[in-house]
């Protein structure tokens, strides 16, 4: 994707980078509610906080959900406060849809 810019001078052309795209929606992802889905059947559920290059991801305020035989009953969640879940561990990670409607590149398309 070619963006022109123009400071002074002539335009200039430059390739806005993949790595950069993927930054910019990580970052609207921010302090959106996630679930988090473990390797060991656990469901982490709360407010993304950060992640780093390992793909390990902090929420806040999250709960646990434990891996029920019976799929009608969730039972109580575990509260957990801050949790940092190993990236090796991740299995799915889902994003309410609520929570998306205002990121650039998420939302509903008109």
């Amino acid at each position: 994707m070619a963006t022109m810019i123009e400071e002074n001078g002539p335009s200039t052309h430059y390739q806005v980078s993949p790595s950069y795209q993927a930054r910019q929606k990580l970052e609207g992802l921010l302090n959106k509610n996630m679930k988090i889905r473990m390797t060991d059947g656990r469901t982490l559920v709360g407010l993304f906080l950060c992640t780093d290059r390992d793909c390990n991801v902090i929420l806040g305020s999250a709960q646990e959900f434990l891996k029920s035989s019976d799929t009608f009953s969730q039972g109580e969640p575990r509260v957990l406060g801050l949790a940092m879940i190993p990236g090796h561990h991740v299995v799915s990670i889902e994003v309410e849809a609520d929570s998306l409607e205002d990121v650039p590149g998420f939302g509903a398309s008109h």
